[in-house]
């Protein structure tokens, strides 16, 4: 063999012999590290994180719960504030509100009717127009994600959610549901189907501390779940195509639904095929039994990805990280719940900087305001009429009660602050009552009055009762009666000197949820259920003075009395003498 030939097989035998030989391969920097997925994974409220800590840590997520605002809360100081998280990131944070009926955490917006109201419209093509009204104005304030609509399925109005609800019939919250889905997410903006799951089927008595039913034990069985709770998801999924779904606070058959594998991997992700991301509530995972260790471990392996921590946010980073490296959290499952949140901020543009630019002219627009006008209008129902309405227009009136001239009481819950507004000097672009009936009163040469002292100048007298506000377990009620829980103390007083007034009278009743009338009903000519309306009352005197007809239809069954266990129309042992108005009830003219 020539020294050439010898050559030529040494290199040869040696390429072979190096190719089967094992390297490592050179790290990938673009690959996120370990701690940067759990990062991904936690989303803190915005008045506990820092710039600077965001720099740090490189969170996931950032929200602004109830009340929770910028320093300057105008379209201008949320963009400002926003992007002063997204400057500190190398993944875009998405960033998350509670929209609920408008964007009501900022000051100025179109304040929509809550969901009940909107149930009782029955007309999901009205509800997707506001859901496109809802996403348009959070676009024009650079927020991401809205934490809404809620898909409970209210089965006992004594819940302080009852206004949360579009519906006690699985099947109207399905249909107006996704339609709020379709319509929202059709500008960009990310929904939130929740609270997942029977967070309107708890029992009364079950919750804990001062709450008296929310967050409590739904105690179904499995077909009773999937017929009435589950079923509004189904839609969302298939037909909104939604991409967040908010796990619930509750429990079912005593497993909180932060724990609940079944519920969550088996039926949300497998079985209905989600492949958006699941969210915590807030602080939720801390309901869960042992130590904050143990919490995140039943919560991450349950199927929770991202991890609703305002102020705790640091110790559950560490901590995490701490399961993952023990084993008690499979890398697999982080890679899941990565993969899920990345997911959603591609579908929205937030990696590729395509996320919709939104325009300051769409807050509170005019278009904006007459929907929301229109929705109002539809939402009213008729109870009661003795032939008093319509309203003449050329009629005096007598306004009276604490709801006549409040835009807060007329909002609700969830309006600027978690709990709501007791006047209207944060509500400046809301139209009170009083000042709706004005407007059509002084077209006409008539006059309202709202001194009890010039009642013999009017020829009607209209009452206007009002829940204070509330939100959550807060309003949770064992009387639902018109002194009862959360009932305005001044409603009393209106009622009584309408009743010797000897004037026809109109009663406004301005609630989130049916209250019980009594025998006060007989002194009244008309009933008129108004529920939480908002900003828009001219939506109300449109219908009073009979400008458009009543269309509206309950959307809950209205009780006798203030048990309210079983008089859904979906309770199987459902007590029919306790039904006062039927669900689908509603007069016109």
């Amino acid at each position: 063999m020539t020294i050439h030939k010898l050559l030529v097989l040494i290199l040869v035998v040696g390429l072979v012999l190096g190719g089967c030989v094992k390297t490592d391969p050179k790290p990938d920097d673009n690959k996120p590290t370990i701690e940067e997925k759990v990062a991904q994974m936690i989303q803190a409220e915005r008045y506990s994180l820092s710039k600077s800590e965001q720099e740090t840590y490189q969170l996931g997520s950032v929200l602004s719960g109830g009340g929770s605002v910028p320093s300057s809360n105008t379209p201008q100081g949320w963009i400002d504030l926003i992007a002063s998280y997204q400057e500190a990131s190398t993944i875009p944070v998405v960033y998350g509100v509670d929209a609920v009926h408008g964007h009501n955490n900022a000051q100025g917006a179109t304040i929509f009717p809550h969901n009940i109201g909107l149930g009782a419209t029955n007309d999901p093509e009205l509800i997707k127009k506001i859901g496109i009204a809802v996403g348009k104005e959070l676009l024009a304030t650079g927020v991401h994600w809205n934490f809404a609509p809620c898909l409970a399925v209210v089965q006992d109005i004594r819940w302080g959610r009852t206004y949360e609800s579009y519906s006690e019939n699985p099947q109207l919250v399905s249909e107006l549901g996704t339609a709020f889905i379709q319509g929202i997410q059709s500008t960009g903006i990310a929904a939130t189907a929740k609270h997942y799951l029977a967070d309107g089927g708890t029992v009364f008595g079950t919750s804990s501390g001062s709450y008296k039913i929310d967050q409590g034990d739904a105690q179904l069985d499995e077909a009773t779940l999937r017929a009435i709770h589950l079923y509004p998801y189904l839609s969302a999924i298939a037909q909104g195509n939604v991409l967040s779904v908010m796990i619930s606070f509750s429990s079912i058959d005593g497993l909180k639904m932060h724990a609940n594998d079944y519920w969550i991997n088996d039926v949300l992700k497998d079985e209905l095929n989600f492949k958006g991301l699941v969210v915590s509530d807030w602080e939720a995972i801390h309901q869960l039994e042992g130590s904050l260790y143990m919490q995140l471990v039943s919560a991450v392996n349950a199927g929770v990805d991202l991890l609703m921590e305002p102020n705790n946010w640091n110790n559950v980073y560490t901590t995490m990280l701490r399961a993952v490296k023990n084993g008690d959290i499979a890398e697999e499952r982080i890679d899941d719940a990565f993969s899920r949140i990345q997911y959603v901020k591609e579908q929205l543009g937030l990696i590729d900087a395509t996320f919709p630019q939104g325009k300051a002219s769409d807050f509170n627009s005019e278009e904006h305001r007459a929907l929301a006008r229109e929705a109002v209008s539809k939402s009213l129902v008729l109870l009661k009429n003795n032939n008093v309405l319509p309203l003449a227009k050329s009629s005096n009136i007598l306004l009276i009660g604490p709801g006549a001239d409040n835009a807060g009481l007329a909002s609700g819950g969830w309006t600027v602050s978690w709990q709501g507004e007791m006047n209207d000097s944060k509500l400046p672009q809301a139209t009170t009552l009083k000042e709706a009936f004005e407007s059509v009163a002084n077209e006409n040469g008539a006059t309202i009055f709202t001194d009890v002292a010039q009642v013999d100048q009017a020829d009607v007298v209209v009452v206007v009762l009002s829940e204070t506000p509330y939100a959550e377990g807060v309003g949770d009620a064992s009387d639902l009666g018109l002194s009862g829980n959360t009932m305005h103390p001044d409603n009393a007083a209106a009622i009584e000197f309408a009743r010797t007034t000897k004037k026809p009278v109109v009663v406004l009743l301005n609630s989130g949820r049916p209250r019980v009338v009594g025998d006060e009903i007989d002194d009244w000519d008309a009933l008129v259920m108004t529920w939480l309306y908002g900003s828009e009352a001219q939506g109300i005197t449109d219908v009073l003075y009979g400008d458009l007809d009543f269309t509206g239809k309950l959307p809950v069954t209205w009780p006798k009395t203030s048990d309210t266990s079983n008089t859904s129309s979906m309770a199987g042992d459902r007590d029919l003498d306790n039904v006062l108005f039927d669900f689908g009830y509603g007069l016109h003219y």
